[in-house]
């Protein structure tokens, strides 16, 4: 028997304010500290989280024009076994969401 464990996507259920601040928090953390606004909702209805990155601004808070080369983040929950991970696509960077209750999509 293969003891390897497949990643299977999921979603957040019954969010608590604890899952989502923790999310929050791993969500910035895997960012290297970038401050992040997520909706209550995030990772409720799908698997996938894509964060994108706010508009620069100029000195007077007015945003620059230009072409912002940036690609937004993008994030998959899954589960692993029992566990709730996410992962960052990017780089594979994974983080086991521990006070957050999933369920297999």
């Amino acid at each position: 028997m293969n003891s390897v464990q497949e990643d299977r996507p999921a979603r957040i259920v019954n969010p608590t304010a604890e899952s989502r601040a923790e999310l929050q928090r791993v969500v910035s953390e895997m960012l290297f500290g970038a401050d992040v606004t997520l909706a209550a909702e995030a990772l409720t209805d799908s698997s996938t989280l894509i964060i994108e990155r706010s508009r620069i601004r100029g000195l007077d808070n007015v945003p620059l024009t230009g072409r912002d080369l940036g690609e937004p983040e993008r994030f998959t929950l899954v589960m692993t076994g029992m566990r709730c991970v996410l992962i960052h696509d990017r780089n594979g960077a994974r983080y086991e969401l521990r006070e957050t209750e999933c369920a297999a999509e």
